[in-house]
């Protein structure tokens, strides 16, 4: 797979035209009528709060009357490709119809034979590099890596990795879990060993792995699992996560504590998750109309008012449908026009520093 630079653009650069009646198209009636005859779509780990999903479900089951059964909202990726397996042959409610799964798992899925291909009505504006040409995957929407802030226990929010090692934020410092099994953990360590100037792939994650040593022994990382619960609380004042997480989390806290999420300015490392419909789909024509509904500009519109960036930002931007007001609730667009997006050879290299040097470097099983 190419690697995906062509979004670390600035959001309204190098940009292609499309016709109006691309980026306007509208599935199909018949599409829309054996959707309704099927009358359901069967989705899996969709949490409400991830990404606005609450919202882009409840407009897509207002706008198409279909009901919407939801598996498992907080499964994991590997989970998504392990209840397709388990249901290969079975039409009832615990067979998902469509995946949302980290980039890798696309391309994976693929070779099991587990996704079947469809290309929506505005697939010419998904950019070449976000999607599989024959259309069995395609990315939906990306976030990058950020830290949130306590601003009542931290007034002076750090801007970098390197600003995280002062002695002021001794104890303060926490990742959502394990990076050797969690991903966005994963690309945490690797953004680090970015930040520090290190190639791409494992190189990057061993230096992170480094970083993170060193942030330990000087005492400010907290060897703990951070959530919003413990940046709240003060116990660890500045954690982790994909921004879309830090921005929906600072919302929801509404000022108690004040948050602030910063895009580290000296390693900005985006992660982009794609779509897919099972190949054994209960309700094949609701799958190929949710697809439809998520990637038009209304569904794009609601992933990023769930402050996920969708994967159609610069077509949008470029047709001026972006709503003013999701724009400032963002932080600065020069942030996002850094972000490098690792490719899946690259990934897959940091997946295996990671199993083999994370526990011994830092003392844990």
């Amino acid at each position: 797979m190419t690697s995906l630079t062509r979004f670390a653009l600035p959001l309204l650069a190098s940009v292609s035209v499309l016709s109006m009646t691309a980026a306007h198209a509208e599935p199909t009636q018949e599409l829309i009528d054996a959707a309704k005859a099927e009358g359901t779509l069967t989705t899996i780990a969709l949490p409400h709060n991830w990404c606005g999903y609450g919202d882009v479900i409840a407009g897509f089951k207002a706008k198409y009357g279909l009901d919407v059964n939801e598996l498992n909202p907080n499964a994991g990726s590997a989970d998504e490709l392990e209840a397709i397996k388990a249901n290969m042959g079975n039409t009832g409610p615990q067979a998902p119809d469509v995946i949302d799964v980290g980039l890798s798992f696309g391309p994976a899925a693929k070779d099991q034979g587990l996704i079947q291909p469809y290309k929506v009505s505005v697939w010419d504006s998904i950019p070449d590099d976000a999607k599989d040409a024959e259309g069995y995957w395609y990315g939906d929407y990306y976030g990058v890596l950020a830290f949130g802030v306590n601003k009542d226990i931290i007034p002076y929010a750090p801007t970098s990795f390197a600003d995280l090692m002062d002695s002021a934020y001794a104890n303060s410092i926490a990742i959502p879990g394990d990076p050797r099994t969690g991903n966005s953990t994963m690309m945490t360590v690797y953004a680090a060993g970015v930040a520090q100037g290190a190639a791409a792939g494992g190189d990057a994650l061993n230096a992170g792995i480094t970083y993170f040593k060193d942030l330990k022994e000087n005492g400010n990382y907290v060897p703990v699992n951070g959530n919003s619960q413990n940046l709240a609380q003060g116990t660890t004042p500045i954690y982790f996560d994909w921004d879309y997480n830090l921005l929906a989390m600072r919302d929801t806290l509404a000022g108690n504590p004040p948050v602030e999420v910063v895009v580290p300015s000296d390693a900005v490392v985006a992660g982009v998750y794609v779509q897919a419909i099972s190949a054994y789909a209960p309700h094949p024509n609701a799958a190929k109309l949710w697809m439809e509904y998520i990637y038009s500009d209304e569904g794009q519109t609601l992933w990023l008012k769930g402050y996920c960036h969708p994967i159609r930002f610069n077509d949008m931007a470029a047709r001026g449908v972006i709503p003013q007001d999701l724009m400032d609730k963002l932080p600065p667009a020069e942030n996002y026009a850094k972000a490098v997006f690792p490719t899946l050879d690259e990934q897959a290299a940091a997946k295996s520093a990671i199993a083999d040097n994370w526990g011994k470097e830092m003392g844990v099983n």
